[in-house]
């Protein structure tokens, strides 16, 4: 770690013609009339009229346009578009607040022994106690880790844990006799975080951040009254830096009644450092295919428990995993305050398992080492390129760190460009345009599993798009030029995603 820029050497250069690929053809594209893949056995379908056997208004009045090819043609396609998706174990993935990280494979061969892989959900307590003491181990460590006292492992993802805690708390209000109407979040809050509160029957309040980026304790103030459910937060937050005033924030929401909500998608940084609860949090979630093993992306699976402080776990969701005083193991349904369910049976069992065989591996000294080379690795990047950009916060980042793209503003050069120009040196973009409080923001995460070669090439590719941005802005406009698809207009294509195969003729004759 002697070179403080982070280049040591490392030289960054796009994808060249032969690796990049222009176009990938779609199965439809490679059909040849007459060709075969293989023939389908006789049917066996009774020889009768086609009137008899299907409705008129239910037949097709052309055959189905479907593709002609061989079966090695079909093999080679396939095989393909799978070297085209890029994941954790392809290579640096340093998407900001996503905690992309490598997760070791004997995790995978855990979840799926047989033992775990063949249970079915309905067999009865007796039968699967082997299930039952791992998540009743997770459900002691996750609350070990985070400071508090019981958790629910039914929910099935961050966002899911978040409703499922604000849920929680406001049975808690509930049963003191309160019915507060407003959760107060930061402006530097995830997305999900106003969605929960909402889905909740919340109303939401934005309290703004100082000058540190932290939350701004003045307006805090001013904003807390005995309408205050909950104050969500997460520490350190998606600016990657630690609120100093944590401690004084929650003896204000606490003296307010309100309760203190721990967003746990950003826990990278902190395990084995400090712990929600002793911070004065009531509930936390935690993204456990983020922190604790299980690669995340694509829309799942996740999980995302919840711990909560002990005046909260009456309300838990049910069934709790509980152990009798012979040592079994049993679903506990008779807890008469309880939220009830809010996912079938006791959660995404493959991820948890993944996550029980992570903590059990590492133990508490190596939980702390993942922190500690997390916020090494991030801290070593924005060194590396603390000269190209702008850096709206002058302190030492966690786990994550926030640049601005505005210095290339004057070359045309927006954040989008460099994200995209990124593409063509076969390194995954960054976050861009969040959190929305930094202009032309890069939300960059690089995560504790990175050697530092990946991370001077990391580097190294940013220094040189910049260079580029200088020299050429248009080739970064242009970007990426090495995919298989160039940019597309995003809005466009979320709001109009083309679902099915177009061909030539139908739009031609203006069809889709």
């Amino acid at each position: 770690m002697d070179d403080p820029q982070g280049t040591s050497g490392a030289q960054a250069t796009p994808l060249t013609c032969a690796e990049g690929r222009s176009t990938v053809e779609t199965i439809f594209e490679k059909s040849r009339a007459g060709r075969r893949a293989g023939t389908s056995p006789e049917a066996g379908v009774p020889d009768r009229p086609l009137d008899d056997l299907l409705p008129a208004e239910m037949r097709r009045a052309a055959p189905a346009r479907l593709p002609e090819v061989g079966e090695g043609d079909i093999v080679r396609h396939y095989t393909e578009l799978s070297t085209l998706n890029y994941g954790v174990d392809t290579g640096c993935y340093p998407l900001g607040s996503c905690t992309m990280k490598y997760n070791p494979k004997v995790n995978e061969r855990v979840a799926a022994l047989e033992g775990f892989r063949g249970l079915h959900p309905y067999q009865p307590d007796a039968l699967v106690q082997g299930v039952l003491e791992a998540l009743w181990a997770l459900d002691r460590w996750l609350a070990e880790i985070s400071g508090l006292h019981r958790a629910t492992l039914q929910p099935a993802a961050g966002a899911h844990g978040e409703l499922t805690g604000l849920l929680v708390i406001r049975a808690y209000h509930a049963a003191q006799g309160r019915d507060p109407k407003r959760v107060v979040i930061p402006d530097t809050a995830h997305g999900t975080n106003p969605a929960s509160v909402i889905m909740a029957g919340y109303e939401t309040v934005t309290v703004h951040s100082d000058a540190r980026g932290g939350v701004d304790l003045d307006e805090l103030r001013g904003l807390l009254d005995a309408d205050v459910a909950a104050l969500m937060l997460t520490n350190p937050n998606t600016l990657g830096v630690f609120d100093e005033n944590i401690v004084e924030i929650a003896r204000l929401v606490h003296e307010a009644g309100g309760l203190l909500y721990y967003d746990g998608a950003n826990s990278n940084a902190v395990l084995g450092v400090s712990r929600p609860g002793d911070m004065g949090f009531d509930v936390v979630h935690f993204n456990v295919h983020k922190t604790f093993s299980t690669p995340h992306g694509g829309g799942g699976p996740g999980a995302g428990p919840i711990v909560v402080r002990d005046i909260l776990v009456p309300f838990l969701p049910v069934p709790l995993v509980e152990r009798r005083e012979d040592g079994s193991f049993h679903l506990d349904y008779d807890r008469p305050q309880s939220i009830g369910r809010v996912r079938t049976f006791v959660g995404n069992v493959g991820v948890l398992l993944r996550a029980y065989a992570y903590i059990r591996a590492l133990g508490p000294d190596g939980l702390r080492r993942v922190s500690d080379m997390a916020v090494l690795n991030a801290n070593y990047v924005l060194e590396g390129i603390r000269d190209l950009f702008a850096v709206p916060y002058e302190r030492r980042c966690m786990h994550e760190f926030v640049v601005s793209a505005t210095p290339l503003k004057e070359h045309g050069v927006r954040a989008l460009d460099v994200a995209k120009r990124l593409l063509d040196y076969g390194l995954h973009p960054p976050t861009t345009y969040f959190p929305l409080i930094v202009d032309e923001a890069l939300m960059i995460e690089p995560t504790e599993t990175e050697s530092k070669e990946s991370l001077d090439g990391l580097i190294a590719a940013l220094r040189a798009i910049v260079d580029e941005a200088k020299t050429d802005p248009e080739l970064l406009h242009a970007a990426p030029t090495r995919m298989p698809v160039r940019r597309l207009d995003e809005a466009e294509a979320a709001r109009r995603p083309v679902l099915r195969q177009r061909f030539a003729e139908d739009e031609a004759a203006g069809g889709g």
